[in-house]
């Protein structure tokens, strides 16, 4: 009997596995419209909801997409974002997109989204895409890079969490849109968090973590390292 019990419960809590792993919390009503943060009196992981009876059309409306970003920078690309930020709607629905332009050569570099799976579709143009696995169990082994050359139309998934990056290998601009399973995904682009942080890390750590000269740590943290958002 205990057995059978014992069994009963790993299968129950197996069951329920696949939500405790979930980016977001799932809605508890139909929607909950994200209150502007520079009003809202309560903080919570995630946002506070307006009342359902203020709720418009427009809180789940957002227009200009179909602009395209400024490419006008040291990458060559400009993410657009349309997170809870820009649609209050979205909050707790664990969704969100994105727009990247790249221009000719234009890189969206190396970076991470901590709380979103992203799944990238090319409109325009031909990408070089790739993400780095975590560190592997066994000693002797390298993170694992899977690369891939993209075309209009074709799809390509960068799982929660893992470096990943683009690049625009074609002589014309390119389009991409994303769409990113969390309603805020977050973004750490590893170059700026590591040289440029605000205090900057501690030399002596970075020459040690890069096995390099503390002058080249010196020339990284005196760039100007810019945000891809």
């Amino acid at each position: 009997m205990k057995m059978a019990l014992g069994f009963l419960t790993v299968i129950l809590i197996a069951s329920f596995a696949p939500f405790a792993y979930a980016s977001d919390p799932s809605p508890l009503q139909d929607f909950c419209v994200a209150v502007n943060d520079s009003i809202a009196t309560v903080f919570v992981n995630g946002k506070i909801c307006k009342n359902p009876k203020m709720v418009v059309a427009d809180d789940f409306f957002f227009s200009g997409l179909n602009k395209p970003g400024n490419t006008s920078n040291p990458l060559g690309s400009k993410v657009t974002a349309v997170n809870v930020n820009q649609i209050p709607g979205l909050n707790t629905l664990g969704v969100s997109l994105v727009r990247i332009d790249y221009a000719p050569y234009g890189l969206n570099p190396p970076h991470t989204h901590p709380r979103a799976t992203e799944v990238l579709v090319v409109l325009e143009g031909t990408l070089y895409v790739g993400f780095v696995t975590s560190n592997p169990a066994d000693p002797n082994q390298k993170n694992k890079l899977f690369t891939k050359y993209l075309y209009p139309g074709d799809v390509f998934v960068f799982p929660q969490g893992l470096i990943h990056f683009q690049f625009n290998v074609g002589h014309t601009n390119a389009i991409a849109f994303a769409g990113l399973s969390s309603q805020n995904p977050g973004v750490i682009t590893i170059a700026n968090a590591v040289f440029g942080s605000d205090p900057p890390i501690n030399q002596d750590v970075l020459t040690k973590a890069f096995r390099v000269e503390k002058n080249v740590i010196d020339y990284l943290q005196a760039q100007f390292w810019w945000n891809i958002d």
